[in-house]
């Protein structure tokens, strides 16, 4: 608080940048803490020795006490005065000298020790809470068993490098990201998702660090430096964006800024003209009182430690937020679009019906289908291509055609495919809508102009969306379904979901254009997981991405990263951006509430110097404890939290710097920082939080204008 309102040295900020890991453990190493417990010891033993009739020595020891208490601020006040900063504690140090001055000691003493028990106190609720969000990193081994040579070698996870092949044991933890290439297992990714249901992967599937491999051994290349993997990524990102503030932390900023120099000329006033009418000593000791009862302390703190200690919490229960003014939104949101694929639904299609002109092979339909979606990466292709039974042959002069479907040629003859509208199903019409009825995707497929069949893709809902669409609703929150897929397939899934505002058929820039119209006046958060979400999630009031571990595009666009795949996230996040926004609120109230009461009952004399800086500091104290309230948060049966604390960090990570920032004053220019007792290292780059060579996916449309073909 010393430096609430003035950036602190590069020094300190190097210092500050390492806390999270070099930090006390525990309250009572706080140095604040024991220099104030000392001196709270001294001035109660000078206050027995004046008592016992010996003043003097009375006397001397309350010194003592004044000087060992203001130890702890006086210090830094005066190296920011040699660089022209006035903050917090510089008040501190003017009413402490005045104190002394005036002759009363124990007064004196009693600010110096209870400033130091609030700056101690804050101190270690921000240190806390970055070491939990740190405590993800003890997720990462102390060793990692890598392949070389023919032969198994154990090395330190730093020392992994990329290709090398990992070897996975049963009940080990994966060191850093990677991809399985040898072996089937089941993984339990609830320290990094949230999500306590294990996951069955195998080769080619990815491996993100800090996964548990529940199953028999698995060989993993590795894909990512320790100090670049997942885990890092999540580290550092949340801790960047703890820096980026919100409204009130820019409200309490506002406010902070010019109050430090307008109590001193408020206090300069009082003593000035209270001495022309009255006895000058009796109003300086006022003016003195007014610094302290004006010191914007808790103001200071009332925004940035809440902000801290909310995103860490989220980070914890698989949700990332990228900085204090996406919470600030996320507590506001009123409206929540969703997108249908990947998001409602599974993102895992498969064919679940042919329809075939008279005299055509199911296969047939089939083949001739897969030959256009040969090398599409789109995942009703993959459904296609997977429900083959022969491999497919590529088509010659594959086009896409945006907003309807494709266009080839296959052994001289041409092939169409596509969306209901585009291509006429003709005899197959009935079909086609009986499918669409029961929630499923159709394309048709032409063969030199005429229809040989229609093949019908579904993609299941997730089974938890009715729930998190309930408790969606509960909170007060409207939900609308945006999706490329037709209506009627749309609207039997949203029936399913518990949604009744549909929106089908809509190109990325439809859902974008279309979100205002849905917000009607109130704040709108857009959820989805693909490239052609990331317009919309652009548009929004508040992007959030779901499925974060896996999509490049929508994580860099989105403000919310959702890590896990359970919609329940959903809920559970808006909740708790609301409590957390409530407590800012309440903070910011409460602080402007105790400078304005404590200041004309200081200026005309009704409260002390001894009672103000009780009243004052034990406001901030408060609101300290109602900040760290934003630290919980309560997962939904089925989800889970990352642990809260943990043993040492294996690998090498910067923190980044100025977590926490001032309320003032502008950053003094860059710091390099060490981390874990590691040689130096720069700040990690701001990198999405994604697997290398992972893409988005769009709705299960055909006829997506974002699909990307040959």
């Amino acid at each position: 608080m010393s430096d609430a309102c003035c950036e602190p040295t590069p020094a300190d900020t190097a210092t500050d940048a390492a806390e999270p890991d070099h930090g006390p453990d525990r309250w009572w190493q706080v140095r604040e803490l024991q220099l104030a417990a000392a001196a709270a010891v001294l001035l109660g033993f000078g206050w027995l020795l004046g008592r016992s009739g010996a003043e003097t020595a009375g006397t001397v020891v309350e010194l003592v006490a004044v000087v060992v208490a203001a130890s702890t601020f006086v210090p830094g006040a005066l190296r920011n005065l040699r660089h022209r900063r006035v903050g917090v504690g510089t008040l501190m140090t003017i009413a402490a000298i005045g104190a002394v001055a005036l002759g009363q000691y124990p007064e004196a003493a009693m600010l110096g020790i209870l400033f130091s028990i609030a700056e101690g106190l804050e101190h270690y609720a921000v240190t806390r809470t970055r070491r939990g969000l740190r405590a993800l990193l003890s997720l990462v081994p102390p060793t990692a068993t890598v392949l070389r040579d023919g032969a198994e070698a154990t090395v330190a996870p730093d020392e992994l490098a990329l290709g090398d092949r990992m070897l996975l044991r049963p009940g080990e933890r994966a060191a850093t990201d990677g991809v399985i290439r040898v072996g089937r297992t089941s993984l339990d990714l609830s320290a990094i998702t949230g999500e306590s249901v294990p996951v069955e992967a195998g080769p080619g599937d990815e491996l993100h660090a800090g996964a548990i491999n529940g199953g028999g051994a698995i060989e993993v290349e590795v894909t990512a430096r320790a100090a670049d993997s997942s885990l890092a990524r999540i580290v550092h990102i949340v801790e960047e964006a703890q820096e980026r503030k919100g409204a009130g932390q820019r409200l309490a900023d506002t406010i902070a800024k010019p109050l430090v120099p307008a109590i001193m000329i408020l206090a300069a006033l009082v003593a000035g003209i209270g001495s022309l009418f009255g006895d000058p000593m009796l109003w300086i000791e006022r003016a003195l009182v007014v610094l302290v009862a004006a010191s914007p302390c808790a103001l200071a703190i009332a925004v940035p430690l809440t902000v801290v200690a909310a995103i860490g919490a989220s980070s914890r229960h698989g949700a990332l937020i990228k900085g204090g003014a996406a919470l600030e939104e996320l507590g506001r949101i009123r409206v929540v679009a969703l997108d249908k694929t990947g998001t409602l639904t599974r993102n895992t299609p498969q064919v679940v019906a042919t329809v075939t002109a008279p005299g055509i092979a199911d296969a047939e339909v089939l083949a001739a289908a897969a030959a256009l979606e040969a090398r599409s990466e789109h995942p009703l292709a993959a459904a296609i291509l997977a429900a083959t039974a022969q491999p497919a042959t590529p088509a010659a002069d594959v086009t896409a055609v945006p907003g309807h479907g494709l266009t080839g040629t296959l052994d001289g003859r041409a092939l169409r495919l596509g969306k209901p509208g585009w291509i006429d199903p003709g005899p197959l019409s009935a079909d086609v809508t009986r499918l669409q009825e029961a929630g499923a995707t159709v394309v048709i497929v032409e063969r030199d102009g005429s229809v040989v069949g229609a093949i019908a893709v579904r993609d299941e809902l997730r089974p938890e969306a009715p729930e998190a669409v309930d408790r969606l609703r509960r909170l007060g929150v409207d939900v609308a379904m945006l999706t490329g897929d037709n209506e009627r397939t749309a609207r039997a899934l949203a029936a399913d979901a518990g949604i009744t505002t549909v929106h089908a058929e809509l190109l990325p820039e439809d859902k974008a254009n279309l979100l205002p119209t849905l917000a009607d006046g109130r704040r709108v958060a857009m959820v989805g997981d693909g490239i052609n979400d990331a317009p919309a999630l652009a548009t929004a009031d508040v992007g959030i991405a779901m499925g974060a571990m896996g999509t490049d595009v929508a994580i860099e666009t989105a403000d919310v990263a959702l890590m896990g795949e359970d919609l329940r996230h959903l809920p559970q996040v808006l909740s708790h951006a609301r409590r957390a926004r409530r407590i800012m609120v309440q903070n910011i109230g409460f602080s402007l509430a105790i400078i304005t009461v404590l200041i004309p009952l200081a200026a005309t004399g009704v409260l002390g110097l001894a009672t103000v800086v009780f009243i004052h500091e034990f406001a901030e104290v408060l609101v300290i404890a109602n900040a760290i309230r934003a630290a919980k948060a309560t997962a939904l049966p089925g989800l889970t939290s990352a642990p809260t604390t943990g043993g040492p960090v294996h690998v090498t990570v910067a923190p980044a710097v100025h977590v926490l920032g001032d309320a003032c004053c502008p950053p003094s220019g860059p710091v390099t920082t060490t981390s874990t007792g590691s040689a130096p290292v720069g700040d990690l780059p701001l990198l999405p939080l994604a697997a290398p060579g992972t893409a988005g996916q769009s709705d299960l449309d055909p006829c997506d204008a974002g699909r990307q073909e040959p």
